[in-house]
């Protein structure tokens, strides 16, 4: 037996859908064999009546699995601009969303770039088809998170996710650190009703799909993501500038062909293990092989098996292509002479755009290392670039990629 969440905007109405032997129905309580007696969440519930949480209407009929991932390609071609391969890897992603619970490990999506460059529309667009898919930002308390996640355990979309403003940093990177294995929750002291302090154990674990302008410091956080560099051509001139009501009713149409698609493929979903790819370390592998495991076809297969190996350049107008050129006019304005992390972080901060205000050296200093790949020393008890980094500087603001990236 399976027993899903249904919430149909237009009436206005929550209901239970129930899978049994290959059959649904839709009821409004369910009693389970323990006893416990199982009814849905009120329609007046913010988290539902507001869509923070999207969910199914009912299962519908989506014909082969085939032609249901055509179907999410084709919504997700019409509204946002991605390269071939993470076109196919998104579509894959959707589906393994609504069988995540059948595997231990899950890789997270992620696109990175500037502001205009199409994050935003991406997470509205695939957010709206992933399993029980709910929306925050970095500016979003933590409290929040963790409840939502642990009572509907669905896909956590994330926007503005670099977290480099934000007190609760560390807060936030545990459900991203814990999140992509089963059997991990992250443990919080919660107050009961007498005033008592006890532990809880939240279950972060599910599929996440973020959007952000850098990478993290974290090397083992970075190797859960596949990334997309957004902003990198043209933006195609049959995407919609302004994204149409009408894609919510299409979203909607989707997931519920994804509710009976689940219904299907739950219990039979697991994992290949013929899909590991020996020429890829083991962590790389524990978080692609589940993807695999979902994938339509071997057409995906290739593709994610592309995005795997495949480092983004660096975007034009990026945080990055920022740092790089005040590096360059930096060292140019005092040829010979190394330029403090402290000046580099003050000239981006007064650089005209206000989400950068407030960036700390220290971050700025790890995307000088990690993402630019410039080298920085300690001299006179500060941290600098020294002017021999110049060569590498320019190459990065001409091409757009660093010359020894370290992230993938």
């Amino acid at each position: 037996m399976l027993i899903e969440l249904l919430y149909d905007p237009a009436k206005r109405q929550t209901a239970l859908a129930i899978w049994r032997d290959g059959r649904w129905t839709i009821e409004q309580a369910v009693t389970l064999p323990s006893g416990e007696r199982l009814v849905p969440y009120r329609p007046t519930n913010a988290l539902i009546r507001h869509q923070v949480v999207v969910l199914a209407s009912e299962p519908v009929e989506y014909g082969s699995i085939a032609d249901l991932a055509a179907e999410i390609r084709g919504y997700m071609h019409r509204y946002v601009d991605l390269s071939p391969a993470f076109e196919t890897v998104a579509v894959t992603y959707v589906l393994l969303s609504w069988v995540y619970d059948a595997f231990n490990e899950l890789p997270y999506l992620r696109v990175r770039g500037d502001y205009g460059s199409g994050k935003t529309r991406f997470l509205l667009v695939l957010g709206a088809l992933c399993y029980k898919a709910f929306f925050g930002s970095g500016a979003s308390t933590v409290s929040p998170l963790f409840h939502i996640q642990d009572a509907f355990r669905g896909t956590l979309v994330l926007d503005e996710a670099d977290f480099r403003f934000s007190d609760e940093k560390a807060e936030v990177v545990k459900i991203l650190n814990n999140g992509n294995v089963a059997g991990m929750p992250v443990l919080r002291t919660m107050q009961n009703g007498n005033g008592e302090l006890q532990p809880r154990a939240f279950q972060v674990f599910g599929p996440k799909v973020l959007a952000s302008r850098g990478t993290y410091e974290d090397q083992a956080l970075e190797s859960r993501f596949l990334t997309e560099a957004m902003g990198k051509r043209s933006l195609r001139p049959d995407i919609p500038i302004n994204l149409p009501d009408a894609y919510r009713d299409e979203a909607q149409a989707l997931r519920n062909k994804l509710l009976l698609y689940r219904f299907r493929n739950r219990n039979t979903a697991a994992i290949d293990p013929s899909l590991v790819d020996d020429t890829l370390e083991a962590r790389r592998n524990q978080v692609l092989v589940p993807l695999l495991s979902a994938a339509p076809d071997e057409t995906a297969w290739a593709a994610i098996s592309e995005l795997s190996r495949h480092e983004p350049t660096l975007e034009k107008g990026s945080i990055d292509q920022r740092l790089a050129r005040i590096v360059r006019d930096l060292i140019a304005a005092a040829p010979g002479k190394h330029v403090s992390i402290a000046a580099i972080t003050s000239a981006l901060r007064t650089s005209g755009d206000p989400a950068y205000a407030h960036v700390e050296p220290r971050y700025v200093g790890a995307l000088l290392r990690r993402t630019l790949g410039l080298s920085t020393a300690k001299r006179h008890g500060v941290f600098v670039v020294l002017p021999e980094e110049i060569t590498r500087v320019i190459s990065v603001v001409e091409s757009g990629s660093p010359a020894d990236s370290k992230h993938t």
